[in-house]
């Protein structure tokens, strides 16, 4: 079964939190601080598998869990990182978070984090220092990345079949390549996309038989505009008309419309017309029909073909053949182009250390809320129900300038400090 959308929640593995030990020997009556750091958290990552043409494996998979990292123990041992959860996809699949795209898989073999686990939370060795010789505290490990992921399939296809339905695009796909879609003298035969290779003197060309367009199909008449989606990566449309229809200049105007009204505007594809079904037709109705898409398509390339006889379709395929060779050079021309520029912006580390302060009047009083990734980061980090683990978060907002900026804007020592779901005091009371 062919499904090219589905969601699923990723979770990535929880860091383990760090240990409070202190060393235990015989002969030696005080022992440093020993407790270890925990591991980290597992991430979820996604591998592009050109084996799959489906994302149905997700329907049923509610879930993806990636383990969590396991907890530091005394004598300074680092817990184990928890196993990373790797799944294969198809090729051509993009996925998004909160609609934004965090990934998107256009390669075999390609790999991407899509959760990002927790990091393991320190133990009390590493906060040992001159002036404090028997720290008891530690870290808890940042809770792993958590969030329903939209999934989306594009088929990556050389070339893309498009036109009415019954056009002869199965027929067409089944004698050219090693496809076997489902082929049937009415419309609408073919429901899901269906991919094939077709041997082209000593290339090939993967080719996606998209099922068949109608009039309003860009505003989702018919199948809709579901499958619209598997053109927007082919790199050149065989445009398929019935060579029986009646207004063939019509016909072949009404599918480009549909691809110029689509959200992304497709009609400017590279695009090779082939006339179908021409067995059992004189040749003078054949050059007939042929002129008249010549008068609409301007410079495109018309031929005329049939499937069942295989007549016509090594030229179609050879003229394909050299338009998807022009387009994969111009995308590897830009390919490189891209690469050679560099994006400037603010550095990774300043805007990670980034912060604001908020005044807030709510219903149980006045709230001062700070935000900021890396100072939320060390209160996910915080351990509040240790007095000193608080306090070294309190010296970290006076380091970066926090404390002082809450000062400003009228905290006092006992105003309500918020950072993400944690409140406390600005000093200890």
């Amino acid at each position: 079964m062919f499904v090219d959308t589905a969601k699923v929640f990723v979770s990535a593995g929880k860091g383990g939190n760090g240990a409070v030990s202190f060393r235990r020997e015989k002969y030696i009556s005080k022992g440093g601080p020993d407790g270890g750091i925990g591991g980290d958290g597992g991430d979820v990552i996604f591998i592009a598998d050109g084996g799959l043409n489906t994302l149905i494996d997700f329907r049923y998979k509610p879930e993806l869990k990636a383990k969590p990292g396991q907890d530091g123990a005394d004598r300074d041992k680092h817990g184990a990182n928890g196993e990373s959860l790797r799944v294969k996809v198809p090729v051509g699949t993009i996925v998004r978070r909160d609609g934004k795209v965090i990934a998107d898989l256009t390669k075999d073999g390609q790999e991407a984090i899509i959760a990002k686990g927790g990091e393991g939370g320190s133990g009390n060795a590493h906060f040992k220092s001159s002036t404090r010789q028997a720290p008891r505290i530690s870290e808890k490990g940042e809770p792993g990345e958590i969030f329903e992921a939209e999934l989306e399939l594009k088929l990556l296809a050389d070339v893309g079949l498009v036109g009415f339905p019954n056009a002869g695009k199965s027929t067409f796909l089944s004698v050219v390549s090693n496809a076997r879609p489902e082929i049937a003298d009415y419309a609408f035969t073919t429901l899901t996309p269906n991919l094939g290779v077709a041997n082209v003197d000593e290339s090939s060309l993967l080719i996606a038989d998209i099922p068949g367009l109608i009039e309003g199909a860009s505003e989702g008449k018919g199948l809709g505009d579901a499958f619209l989606r598997h053109i927007e990566r082919t790199a050149v449309l065989l445009h398929l008309i019935d060579a029986y229809t009646d207004d063939v200049a019509a016909a072949y105007q009404i599918i480009r419309t549909e691809l110029s009204n689509y959200s992304i505007d497709l009609s400017d594809r590279p695009e090779v017309i082939a006339l179908t079904k021409i067995d059992g037709l004189d040749d003078e109705i054949i050059q007939m029909q042929v002129d008249a898409l010549k008068a609409v398509a301007g410079d495109t390339p018309v031929f005329a073909i049939s499937s069942s006889a295989h007549k016509g379709l090594i030229e179609v395929l050879r003229a394909l053949n050299k338009k998807v060779e022009e387009v994969r050079q111009i995308e590897g021309i830009i390919e490189e182009d891209e690469e050679e520029y560099e994006t400037i912006s603010l550095g990774r580390d300043k805007t990670a250390a980034a912060w604001v302060v908020k005044r807030l009047e709510e219903e149980n009083g006045l709230i001062f809320e700070v935000t900021g990734e890396k100072i939320e980061k060390f209160a996910i980090r915080t351990d509040f129900s240790n007095y000193e683990g608080v306090n070294r978060l309190r010296d970290i907002m006076k380091r970066m300038g926090i404390a002082h900026e809450l000062r400003r804007r009228g905290a006092e020592g006992d105003s309500i400090i918020r950072i993400g779901n944690s409140e406390f005091t600005l000093l200890e009371q």
